[in-house]
């Protein structure tokens, strides 16, 4: 077959032509502008057809924490591949044994047994199944500016605005919160509100649904996707407290900020606070073979000896991702990856808060370890938004220009609504670190200007 390709041409046009003629891309309008054809990557770099070089400031879809081509997740695929490709999930192999290990080793707390899925969307429906099962409850608390997966149940409790196309999502039960969004307070209160300093708000909507029907509660410990929002000091020891008064399951979804984002294994480690359950993916071997697991704490664990798990996958715990897993762990303990991060933020954060006090474009700065969010505003005295919320087509130029400016001096970047995300990959060196942040300074610069004329 030579008529599509097969066996025969793969020139950068027909590469380009067969992805939008066969390939449906996530949450797109297809067909539209011709893709960027990648035809390799090393380290924080990946380079298009012509050779051109980017610094991937995204890492993807902040999946590869380790960058590109790492060769011991590479090596560990090829001699699991030589081994043994699949052996089905109520069988021990060595690959997933270990690696259930490692995660029990280096999640918080008394956090115990993993169950390994295909992605963090299976990891938040089986965290959501397994808390009703254990409780006997229905309903879900979630919050609005959250983004837990594409499945039908992670749509369910997801709350930005990607679910309006999918609803009426399909599980019932769901109940949404408001966010501990400092910089653009719910309340219009700043960091004094029941919602953002207190657990008032979470309170007040268990009055109304009844604590006793509740399951579970599940947020981002540090919102993702939806503008990187660090919640206040007390409020995830706040929802722990509530969780243990009221019989409730606490779900942490760790799909993008664990295994080092933030600069410690895990966002939730920042405060100590330790969930029933959390979802973790992506990072979890840097996204190398579809991963993700659902971890439970010893008493679930436990739980779970005497009663059914009401769960299954064909591919759980696949032996090619679980041994991606295993080298992608073992490399962060062995180089200090998680510090990396940590030191590197440190770097991020100075050179942001020069940036900032250099264009008033810049709103808020905010983040931990290699997980920040810039937010840009035509007004600091209003935070009016560069662009308008969930900005599409002509509203989103603004944003389309910068990302479109900086991918030309050579810096993956993306954006939600006025906020730009950063998240590098936690093994960019200093150099790179600094190599990026200038181009980035160019980008605040330029978009300084378009707010001057957006505001005039």
């Amino acid at each position: 077959m030579t008529g599509y390709g097969i066996d025969g041409d793969r020139s950068a046009e027909w590469v380009a032509w067969a992805h939008q003629e066969f390939n449906i891309t996530s949450w797109s309008t297809q067909g539209g502008a011709s893709p960027m054809v990648v035809r390799g990557g090393e380290g924080s770099w990946f380079w298009d057809d012509s050779g051109k070089r980017y610094l991937d400031f995204q890492s993807q879809l902040v999946n590869l924490n380790l960058g590109h081509q790492h060769p011991d997740i590479v090596n560990a695929i090829k001699r699991q591949a030589e081994t043994l490709c699949y052996i089905g999930p109520s069988m021990a192999n060595d690959a997933r044994s270990e690696l259930a290990a490692l995660v029990a080793e280096v999640t918080p707390g008394d956090l115990h047994a993993t169950f390994f899925t295909s992605g963090g969307a299976a990891a938040v429906e089986n965290a959501i199944r397994l808390a009703r099962h254990v409780t006997g409850r229905q309903k879900v608390l979630a919050r609005y500016r959250s983004y837990h997966g594409a499945t039908a149940g992670a749509l369910s409790v997801t709350g930005e605005p990607r679910r309006w196309l999918t609803e009426p999502v399909g599980m019932p039960g769901m109940v949404r919160m408001l966010d501990p969004y400092c910089y653009r307070c719910p309340m219009g209160q700043g960091s004094g509100c029941g919602v953002c300093s207190s657990t008032a708000h979470v309170e007040e909507l268990l009055m109304y649904e009844n604590p006793d029907t509740v399951a579970a509660i599940i947020v981002e410990p540090i919102t993702g996707t939806n503008g990187i929002i660090v919640p206040p000091e007390n409020y995830l020891r706040g929802l722990r407290e509530v969780c243990d008064r009221h019989g409730i399951m606490l779900i942490f979804d760790e799909v993008m900020s664990g295994f080092g984002r933030t600069g410690k294994w895990f966002a939730c480690d920042h405060w100590n606070v330790v969930p029933d359950i959390l979802c973790v993916a992506k990072g979890l071997n840097s996204g190398y073979v579809p991963l993700g697991g659902m971890v439970v704490r010893k008493h679930l664990a436990e739980w779970m000896k005497s009663n059914v798990f009401p769960g299954g996958l064909t591919y759980s715990g696949h032996p090619l991702a679980c041994a991606s897993g295993v080298a992608s762990i073992k490399a962060c303990i062995r180089d200090g990856v998680v510090e990396n991060a940590a030191a590197r933020g440190q770097q991020l954060a100075a050179r942001l808060q020069q940036m900032s006090e250099k264009y008033e474009v810049i709103g808020e700065v905010r983040g931990r370890g290699l997980f920040w969010g810039v937010e840009l505003v035509t007004n600091r005295a209003t935070r009016a938004p560069y662009v308008p919320f969930n900005a599409k087509g002509a509203a989103n130029q603004p944003m389309a220009k910068l990302m479109s400016h900086a991918l030309q001096q050579g810096l993956y970047l993306s954006s939600f609504s006025n906020i730009i995300r950063l998240a590098p990959p936690l093994i960019i060196t200093e150099a790179e670190m600094d190599q990026a942040c200038d181009i980035f300074d160019g980008v605040m610069a330029l978009a300084d200007s378009i707010a001057k004329e957006l505001a005039a």
